[in-house]
This record gives structure tokens, C-alpha cells and sequence, in this order.
């Protein structure tokens, strides 16, 4: 295992210190050799130092410009930051020279949810979703893009598959009763607004979704 393996391991390991240690000898061994920068970058970015994390990219990315993961680390920098707008242009250059992974179509797709752009989002989190079959936020997120855009069937039917990943989804449930109301639905919507306070008796939307409901059906 040589140093920046070591180093990659210490850091899931959230020895970060150890880390940085491995890293910074990785590139004191080999200084024009882009994965040690785009490395030592992903662990400012997990110690929240974006200052240096977007340095450390942009140094990878100078070295040679189609690395693709330095652009997916420096989109992390700036969504973290809320930078949405910038993120997007580096997910977008990921992307462009070759990424092809479930996360950073998931990322951008993000992006444009933040900025309130749903349909420009839709294709970037059904690649996402189609990448990761299995991932239960790629899913949720898909699933509610589907909804906002309108797609009620198709939202409903990711909505069931994400509980058929993780069936004490509170969100989920919600979101379907979402869909029965805009299927006329009431009856089958307060069963999911119900299954949601069940799971969290703390989650407000259901808890005022259900109110109305229940008010609707007595009148």
C-alpha cells in the first residue's frame, strides 16, 4: 500500500492528522503528480478548510486540466460554501472529462435544486438515480425533482422504491400522501400522512397536512 492509499485509509478513518502527513510526503515525493494535491484537497475539504481545499484542487488542476476528480472536489468546496453557481461549473467540468459516477451527477443536480431551477435538475438526478440504484437520499431527492416537476406517477413510484429501501422514511410517506392529494386521494393520503407522525411524530408538514385533510373530509 504506498502513501496516498495509507493516507486514504487514515482519513476514513478520520485520523486526519496521519493523513496530512501521508499526503504531504506523497506530494514532496512526486510534486507534478496531480492525485496527491486532488487527495490532500478532499481532507481540507472533510476538516471545512475550503481556503486550502480549493487551492490544493486548483493546483491539481494546473497540473493537468482534464482531472476530472479535481473539478468534483473543488464543486464539494464550493457547495459547501453555498456557492451554487460555481460548484455547478466544476461538476459540469467533471462530468466533461469523463466522470461518469452517480455522485457528482447527484451534485449538480443538487446545484440547480438549490437554485430553484427543478427542470434543469431532473436529468442530472435521473442519471444519478439510475447509477445508484440503491442510494436512498439519490433516490428521495429524485423522487421529489419528480414531484416538483410534476411527474406525479413517476414520483409516487420512486417514492415506494425508496421505501422498499429504508421503510421508516418519514419523508417518504409524506410525500406520498403528497401524491394522493394531488390524485384526489384523501383517504389514501391520510393513511401516509398518519404512517409519517407514526415514524415521526415530530414531522410538521405531515402533522399540518393531515389537519387539513382530516378538516376537508368532516366538512
Amino acid at each position: 500500500m504506498d502513501k496516498l492509499q495509507k493516507g486514504i485509509k487514515e482519513m476514513q478513518e478520520h485520523n486526519y492528522e496521519e493523513a496530512a502527513r501521508l499526503f504531504t510526503e506523497a506530494i514532496d515525493e512526486n510534486p507534478k503528480e496531480p492525485v496527491g494535491y486532488i487527495n490532500f484537497g478532499n481532507l481540507l475539504t472533510h476538516m471545512s478548510d475550503f481556503v486550502r481545499a480549493e487551492r490544493f484542487f486548483n493546483r491539481a488542476i494546473e497540473l493537468d486540466n482534464q482531472a476530472a476528480t479535481a473539478y468534483y472536489g473543488l464543486g464539494n468546496v464550493y457547495y459547501e460554501q453555498e456557492k451554487y453557481t460555481k460548484a455547478q461549473e466544476q461538476f459540469i467540468h467533471a462530468i466533461q472529462n469523463g466522470l461518469d459516477e452517480a455522485d457528482v451527477h447527484f451534485m449538480l443536480g443538487m446545484t440547480f435544486i438549490h437554485q430553484e431551477y427543478t427542470k434543469l435538475a431532473l436529468p442530472y438526478l435521473l442519471r444519478a438515480a439510475e447509477l445508484a440504484h440503491d442510494d436512498v437520499d439519490i433516490q428521495f431527492q429524485y423522487g421529489l425533482c419528480l414531484a416538483q416537476n410534476g411527474q406525479i406517477d413517476q414520483a409516487e413510484q420512486t417514492m415506494k422504491h425508496v421505501l422498499q429501501l429504508e421503510n421508516e422514511h418519514s419523508d417518504a410517506y409524506y410525500n406520498l400522501g403528497v401524491c394522493a392529494l394531488h390524485k384526489e386521494d384523501p383517504h389514501t393520503a391520510l393513511e401516509h400522512f398518519n404512517k409519517a407522525l407514526e415514524i415521526n411524530s415530530e414531522h410538521m408538514l405531515a402533522a399540518h397536512a393531515k389537519g387539513q385533510v382530516e378538516q376537508a373530509l368532516n366538512e
